[in-house]
């Protein structure tokens, strides 16, 4: 348990910081929103760049663990868009961006650190290999999801179009699909432009815990408990224990399978609200379900570490 407090208390003290600021008036909703738009444009999509231009892609990846992984996502998605829209009478827009809270969960903030203070530095091949494929996977479903709605009733070709169109525009996507053009090719990249990178790498995290802390006074947690709630099951319970018994089920390996559920049992990410934001629907829900599932996963970590072997 204390291990998991380090880890997590650190998100909450910028997150805090980035409120009080906002709250006491040393910055404003303009100047969040640019900082969301930095690290939403900018810092996140060279992390991604990054990591996965430098990703060994040579390791074996285990598809049972994938599958385990993103079936229990991909339901978590389905049931949160489902019950946002028929069960509590959200809009499309609006249930397609809590979907993908459900859907995004935070394995690079949380889930890497907590596996390595847990099992060590050995137990984090897993981690990567769902890292591989994590925000592709997500922004894929949620874009797809989300244009379809969006352009229901304008014919197959031209909704394919858009679908592609905004999945090629979006900067994590690009950065991400760069990332694996350059793995994959072996191409070099200059030292001094690498070291320029990693410069605004470094910087997309705090910045975008900060800029949240100033969103999350903008939608400070009220009202819709019901739909936050839900997606808060859906995150910290549904998923992993999806992932848990798939993974029991395929015999995939205790390593991979310690990493597969730990993954799948983390709070929504950051993207969860850069989702939301970048369509401008949801984002309250979004914003107050990454605040209260990450206090929520002190207890429900500490859960799923206790039951694995």
């Amino acid at each position: 348990m204390e291990a998991l407090v380090e880890v997590i208390l650190p998100i909450f003290l910028v997150l805090g910081f980035g409120y009080g600021v906002r709250w006491r008036g040393g910055i404003t909703d303009d100047q969040v929103t640019g900082l969301m738009r930095f690290a939403q444009g900018f810092g996140l999509p060279c992390l991604l760049f990054r990591a996965i231009s430098t990703l060994d892609l040579g390791q074996s990846f285990d598809v049972r663990l994938l599958f385990s992984f993103y079936t229990g996502a991909l339901t978590s998605f389905v049931i949160a868009l489902l019950a946002a829209h028929f069960l509590f009478r959200r809009a499309w827009e609006d249930s397609v961006a809590i979907g993908f809270a459900a859907l995004f969960s935070n394995g690079l903030l949380l889930g890497l650190p907590i596996t390595q203070r847990a099992y060590g530095d050995h137990a984090l091949t897993g981690n990567f290999t769902v890292l591989a494929f994590h925000s592709p996977f997500c922004y894929g479903v949620g874009i797809t999801v989300m244009e379809v709605v969006r352009h229901r009733g304008r014919g197959f070709w031209r909704t394919a179009r858009q679908v592609l169109r905004s999945m090629f525009s979006n900067s994590l996507v690009l950065g991400i699909t760069l990332g694996f053009i350059v793995n994959l090719t072996h191409l070099p990249v200059p030292r001094v432009a690498g070291e320029a990178l990693d410069m605004l790498a470094k910087s997309a995290v705090p910045v975008a815990l900060f800029g949240l802390g100033g969103v999350l006074y903008r939608y400070r947690p009220e009202g819709d408990f019901r739909i936050i709630a839900m997606v808060c099951a859906c995150s910290l319970l549904l998923h992993p224990a999806i992932t848990y018994t798939l993974s029991r089920s395929l015999g995939v390996s205790v390593p991979y399978l310690r990493s597969g559920v730990v993954m799948a049992a983390m709070a929504p990410g950051v993207n969860s609200y850069l989702f939301a934001d970048m369509y401008g629907v949801g984002r309250r829900i979004a914003a107050s379900s990454l605040l209260l599932a990450t206090a929520a996963t002190v207890l429900t970590a500490w859960f799923w570490l206790s039951i694995l072997p």
